[in-house]
């Protein structure tokens, strides 16, 4: 129970209390002007009749506000159900939207990749061919024949050598001797 609702429980318990204590004044009787004319009523009575009047007017306007509060509240929650909804469906829009233009850039980096691929493919082709069809062979043949030239060359030097000096120590080594000695030192 609120605050305020035992407060007014605690408010009409006292005002029974004070109508029950004051009874026989409530209910005497007296004259009454009413402008256009006068009564005989008891004074108390029609005082209680007047405040329980405005206490049902009171609760009656309290229960149409919080009716009309209540009411507008619901119509908030719908309208931002439906606010919450139309995000959700833009949202979902979007992401569909990104998802099909992500997916077209990776179909368009696929094809990129996938041509420069055959493109790499086609020039390592080209230069296996290009390799196949230029005589490897040539150059070498013509290294080798270099060397050989170069060979022959140092050959032909050394044998210049060899006779040159062969031809030098020709004069200077004493001539054979005929004899057992000779033969005996000889290989």
């Amino acid at each position: 129970m609120s605050l305020r609702s035992l407060l007014l429980l605690v408010v009409g318990a006292c005002v029974v209390i004070f109508v029950g204590v004051n009874w026989a004044e409530m209910s005497r009787p007296a004259e009454l002007s009413l402008i256009f004319g006068s009564i005989q009523a008891p004074l108390g009575l029609a005082l209680l009749f007047i405040m329980a009047a405005l206490v049902a007017l009171f609760v009656g306007l309290t229960a149409y506000n919080q009716g009309s509060a209540l009411m507008q509240t619901r119509r908030h929650a719908r309208e931002l159900a439906a606010q919450r909804e139309l995000a959700d469906k833009a949202e979902a829009s979007r992401i569909t939207e990104l998802r099909a233009s992500l997916e077209a850039e990776i179909a368009k980096l696929s094809d990129a990749i996938r041509q420069q691929g055959q493109e790499v493919m086609a020039r390592v082709d080209r230069a296996e061919m290009g390799l196949r069809e230029r005589p490897v062979d040539e150059p070498i043949g013509q290294l080798v024949q270099a060397v050989q030239d170069h060979n022959r060359q140092l050959h032909a030097r050394l044998d210049r050598l060899e006779m040159g000096l062969g031809q030098r120590m020709s004069h200077l080594a004493p001539p054979p001797a005929d004899g057992p000695t000779a033969n005996a030192c000889a290989p």
